[in-house]
């Protein structure tokens, strides 16, 4: 087996790479991962977010970007990948190469060497935190990330409920394997509980409660914050803008109490 399969991407002007992952898909992953790169770049932080779910990437949408085309720039003889930028990210996605409505349709060689080309040929520039948006389950995509770059840790996506915390421990075993061996920074708690806005005061655990918190005490790790349902995320997710513009306060909080956290936890890697 070639030596070159787990050579580590050098990318020295990325100071921190942090993973975003969850078990199954609907638990909110990709609304967790944008929103926390603007709420990290609010903060005055070099953000960048990759989507790495390569069959069904959601970021340009999110974004509002799936319009727009890449450009490059020659450096060092080499033509690189610009980015597109929004809110102050730096967004790449395979989104980005493909047609409206176009499937990707790649073996797992193919979609690890497609990976690995978003990180390696692209002009990054001076980052602070990268947020890598992975796809559900613990495959070629996952395999390849922390084989081929320098993570400085994961964050586990979860809802309240057993079906949802049984997947989110797998992904979450994943990290802690010997050969594996990435950091888990905490766990994350979508959709905790519903408000309804004629009643502020009132909390309904419709997915059951402390699921966040019984994995986080699993893996040793803290449960970084708990996220509220709110109609109001699936809106500015379907018309590419961010939690920030949307009036629910709780929302905003949770994610800037989550960013502060993974600031603190990882400030030392600055």
């Amino acid at each position: 087996m070639s030596s070159a399969l787990f050579e580590k991407i050098e990318m020295p002007s990325v100071k921190n790479i942090i993973v975003v992952a969850s078990g199954k898909g609907g638990v909110g992953k990709s609304t967790v991962a944008a929103n926390l790169a603007v709420s990290l770049t609010r903060q005055g932080l070099k953000t960048a977010l990759v989507d790495a779910d390569l069959y069904g990437p959601s970021i340009p949408m999110m974004f509002g970007v799936q319009n727009q085309k890449l450009s490059g720039i020659v450096t060092d003889g080499k033509e690189k990948i610009l980015p597109i930028e929004k809110f102050g990210v730096k967004l790449l996605s395979i989104g980005f190469f493909m047609a409206a409505g176009q499937s990707l349709v790649w073996r797992g060689p193919m979609a690890s060497n497609g990976l690995t080309r978003l990180f390696s040929d692209t002009e990054w520039g001076e980052i602070d935190y990268m947020i890598v948006d992975f796809p559900p389950g613990t495959g070629d995509i996952q395999l390849t990330t922390v084989q081929k770059l320098n993570l400085t840790g994961a964050i586990i996506v979860t809802t309240p409920q057993e079906i949802a915390l049984s997947d989110a421990r797998k992904a979450a075993s994943m990290f802690t394997k010997p050969n594996i061996n990435v950091p888990i920074l905490g766990v994350v708690e979508n959709m905790s509980w519903f408000t309804p806005v004629s009643h502020p005061d009132e909390k309904y655990f419709i997915f059951g409660k402390g699921g966040g918190e019984k994995l986080a005490r699993e893996f040793n790790t803290p449960l970084l914050g708990q996220i509220p349902l709110v109609l109001e995320i699936g809106d500015v997710s379907d018309r590419g803008t961010t939690i920030y513009n949307q009036p629910d306060k709780e929302v905003i909080k949770a994610f800037d109490n989550i960013s502060n956290a993974i600031y603190e936890l990882t400030e030392v890697r600055l």
